[in-house]
């Protein structure tokens, strides 16, 4: 075991106490949007644009379930502004990630990790931004609400084996609802890596092997750390198992990839100092699963250097 991981997770024992399986937390979401390229629209209108999706995440009701100011699950939207279509219509690509604490420790794993490259929308200066999960009432408010429940639904997973199907449920009705729409990353044929995509693998039963995956990652192997420094990285290596069951009968699918966007660095501080036999087993899945980042995982063999 990487003891240098563990007493991240030991440390201070300050973080908030798990939460019961079925209670998730809300949002506490930072957001930043930015212009770098772009001279002719006032900025004014970007900071406008950045209150506005703060507000729309932050004061959203998005589950009906009561929590804590110190419970709402910690996530950041980075939205870089990269084209002017019109005069109230852009381009963007945007990095979403989220996180939770792990029991008794103030480690913050992350949980999900995603830039999503077909963000086209419309926003004019100070209008409301409104969302009804039934319609589309604007692309740019289908987009937040989808990152919502995924965000949402992935942090319930992880507590709960399936915890977060109601959630992930409602991010695939505003995909479903989107099919017509002429934007991009609602549609199968849009790619092998957008919106369509993340929802068909969570929800599908061909992926079911990944959510218990993704379960017994976080709730029986780092949630545990604190009792015992051995056990959870046999039940990591156990999840890296099933995730590799997924990808034999589902290559280069995008579930994959997002696990190990959110992973790879944690997962290498893991088993760094694991036993050797954990170590082999662990390395071998690994590159098979993530093989851009074969090298990285040599690490876990020098130490972590």
């Amino acid at each position: 075991m990487n003891y240098r991981f563990l007493f991240l997770l030991l440390l201070l024992g300050l973080a908030p106490a798990l939460r019961p399986a079925l209670h998730a937390q809300e949002l506490q979401c930072g957001v930043i949007v930015t212009a770098p390229q772009l001279r002719v629209v006032d900025p004014k209108v970007f900071k406008s644009l950045e209150t506005s999706i703060y507000e729309f995440m932050n004061n959203r009701t998005w589950t009906g379930d009561k929590f804590k100011m110190e419970e709402k699950i910690r996530c950041d939207i980075n939205i870089t502004i990269t084209d002017e279509l019109d005069v109230d219509r852009f381009r963007a690509q945007v990095a979403i990630q989220s996180s939770r604490p792990v029991y008794n420790s103030d480690y913050q794993t992350v949980v999900f990790n995603w830039v999503d490259k077909d963000w086209e929308f419309s926003y004019v200066e100070y209008q409301p931004l409104e969302f009804n999960e039934n319609i589309v009432l604007s692309n740019l408010t289908s987009m937040l609400a989808y990152y919502a429940y995924i965000i949402i639904g992935m942090d319930y997973d992880s507590y709960a084996l399936n915890g977060g199907t109601a959630h992930l449920q409602k991010a695939q009705k505003i995909v479903n609802n989107s099919q017509n729409s002429v934007e991009k990353g609602w549609k199968p044929y849009d790619g092998i890596r957008n919106r369509f995509w993340l929802t068909d693998n969570l929800m599908n039963p061909r992926f079911a092997a990944y959510r218990e995956a993704f379960y017994k990652y976080h709730r029986l192997g780092l949630d545990l750390f604190h009792e015992d420094a051995l056990g959870p990285v046999t039940t990591i290596t156990q999840s890296l198992t099933l995730l590799n069951g997924v990808n034999t009968s589902n290559p280069n699918s995008m579930a994959i990839q997002v696990f190990f966007n959110a992973k790879s660095d944690e997962i290498i501080g893991i088993y760094t100092d694991a036993p050797s036999k954990e170590q082999a087993q662990a390395i071998a899945m690994l590159n098979r699963m993530d093989a851009q980042n074969a090298n990285e995982y040599r690490k876990i063999l020098t130490g972590g250097r």
